[in-house]
């Protein structure tokens, strides 16, 4: 069936030219709180915003605990009205930020973004103690439906704020393909009911007419009903008379009551990690011309052993995706399914950004290190297992950024700090926008260091004198 899927969606886009526009663009940012800027924040916001809107690459926020950064990032998104990006250094803080982020913004898109695994065990060898570590890994369903839900709004509405941890610097699968395996549907044009179905299916949908659920579609006689991978309690009910699509309803698939009438669905893949036949087919020879050559420099160096471990592994996950599109520990080929170049930074969240984003590093003096870090740490397991023939050596091409390619891709950033790094004062030339007085009106009491010795007597000293 995936075969046949670019065929379908040239058929039925022919017939119904998909629309171009984003579907819920225009929309502005708007703060709903009863909350006005006080102490520092007008200060720093009006300065930001001049400097957001006279180009400057690079700000830097100083502003004490307390003193409302977060309130002052949201009037700065506000008063720009651009896409924005906020990078927490962890999930905890990141989903702290996202529940604030959401309460001021409840009628704008306000997303999160982070690794979507309970837990993570890397595959990995020990060559000292001739230990393999297989991947182990649990996805939790609940993030992976935001990550969808971020990626479509992206791709499908300008009043968009994502807050996202620093594993947004990992691969994704590339924008390209995700926006082109997207199939439009429209109200009172005409669809074979029997090439949607194939459609869904080459979408990475289940159908699953007992148990609904994410991720899946049913169909019932006329009825064609789909639940969508960004959607959490909404599914899309289609009408169908004969090949004409009489009616689009969002519904409860709890209750199976009808939300509202729409005119205009766009259902997007399943997987973030779509990738059409054709790209396919043109991976799988790529993968083994470099196994061929891989095995012969193993054998030149008499590593028979890795030789064969290597023959044997990748020619088994060659078999699983030409017979089902994907195998196990896919993502270590996907230089050759992202077609990129040998060294060529991997596709990531920052690609389905547009260009006026505006980006927010918060916590930077602890977020820009870690930017920094986290390319060397992959880089070392990668090239083990590839040297000892567990791996391709392409597989160290999928990888998180690095340090330089961030900073080269990114766009217009603010970093946010009670004590910024000294690389982010070093773009700002020294330069920064402080925040001292909180909105209560209050600043930190004066603190006054004495040595250790003696303490006790000293402390006793001082409780005799204020009595």
């Amino acid at each position: 069936m995936q075969n046949t899927y670019q065929d379908l969606i040239t058929d039925i886009q022919s017939k119904n030219p998909a629309i171009s526009e984003k579907l819920e663009g225009g929309k502005k940012f708007k703060i709903k709180s009863d909350f006005k800027p006080a102490g520092d924040q007008p200060e720093a916001i009006k300065k930001l915003v001049q400097g957001t809107k006279k180009n400057q690459f690079n700000q830097v926020l100083l502003g004490v605990t307390g003193s409302g950064k977060t309130f002052t990032m949201a009037k700065i998104i506000e008063e720009t009205n651009r896409p924005a990006l906020i990078l927490a250094p962890n999930k905890t803080l990141a989903a702290q930020l996202y529940g604030e982020m959401k309460a001021f913004f409840p009628d704008n898109a306000v997303e999160y973004f982070v690794s979507y695994y309970d837990y993570y065990t890397p595959e990995a060898y020990v060559p000292r103690s001739d230990t393999y570590i297989e991947k182990e890994a649990s996805i939790n369903e609940q993030i992976d439906r935001m990550r969808h839900s971020a990626t479509r709004s992206l791709l499908e509405r300008d009043d968009v704020l994502i807050v996202a941890s620093v594993s947004c610097i990992y691969g994704l699968g590339s924008v390209e393909a995700y926006s082109k395996m997207t199939l439009t549907l429209e109200r009172n044009n005409d669809y074979n009911r029997e090439q949607l179905i194939k459609s869904l299916v080459a979408l990475q949908y289940k159908r699953n007419d007992q148990n609904f659920y994410r991720g899946t579609f049913r169909a019932r006689g006329e009825y064609l009903e789909i639940f969508p991978s960004h959607l959490e309690d909404r599914a899309w009910r289609l009408s169908l008379f004969g090949d004409k699509l009489e009616k689009i309803e969002e519904f409860d698939p709890l209750t199976g009551d009808q939300v509202r009438e729409l005119n205009l669905v766009k259902v997007y893949a399943n997987s973030h990690y779509i990738t059409p036949k054709p790209t396919i087919e043109q991976a799988v020879i790529k993968i083994r011309k470099e196994l061929e050559l891989t095995l012969k420099k193993h054998k030149a160096e008499n590593k028979l052993l890795e030789a064969q471990r290597l023959e044997e592994r990748t020619k088994f996950d060659l078999e699983m995706i030409e017979a089902t599109g994907t195998c196990a520990g896919i993502e270590n080929y996907s230089r050759f399914l992202s077609g990129r170049k040998p060294g060529e930074p991997p596709p990531t969240l920052f690609e389905y950004f547009p260009d006026n984003t505006l980006i927010f590093v918060d916590e930077c003096h602890v977020t820009v290190p870690q930017l920094n870090g986290m390319f060397k740490g992959d880089r070392s397991r990668k090239s083990t297992l590839a040297e000892y023939g567990f791996r391709l050596p392409s597989c160290m091409d999928n990888r998180p950024l690095k340090f330089e390619e961030w900073d080269l891709m990114r766009t217009q950033t603010v970093f946010v700090s009670a004590t910024p790094g000294p690389w982010e004062l070093e773009q700002t030339k020294g330069k920064f926008i402080d925040q001292v007085i909180r909105p209560t009106g209050l600043i930190d009491p004066p603190v006054e260091i004495k040595p250790a010795k003696n303490q006790v007597d000293d402390l006793m000293h001082e409780c005799k004198k204020n009595n």
